[in-house]
């Protein structure tokens, strides 16, 4: 079954290299969508896939990033919207 997540990411995640990391990730797992900084100091990322494989990049991002922290996150899901074109960094 294909979703769609919306999350931010909070905590040390900013200046780590944590989108180039999560568009490898996401690249990797074969999902669509983008991830982009927010002015506010978190990270905001839409994963669009097989829901195992989205919830194995929010997780990965989440607690395997080689040099962030993430202290917490937010997951919203919802249904998918066909995005295409692979994973961007935005």
């Amino acid at each position: 079954m294909r979703v769609r997540a919306r999350v931010v990411f909070r905590g040390r995640v900013q200046g780590v290299f944590f989108r180039a990391n999560a568009k490898a990730c996401a690249d990797s797992l074969g999902l669509a969508g983008w991830v982009r900084n927010r002015s506010d100091g978190t990270v905001e990322a839409v994963f669009e896939g097989e829901d195992a494989a989205v919830k194995q990049a929010i997780d990965w991002c989440a607690n395997e990033q080689p040099y962030a922290r993430v202290e917490s996150k937010t997951v919203d899901y919802s249904e998918p919207e066909g995005e295409t074109g692979g994973f961007k960094v935005v």
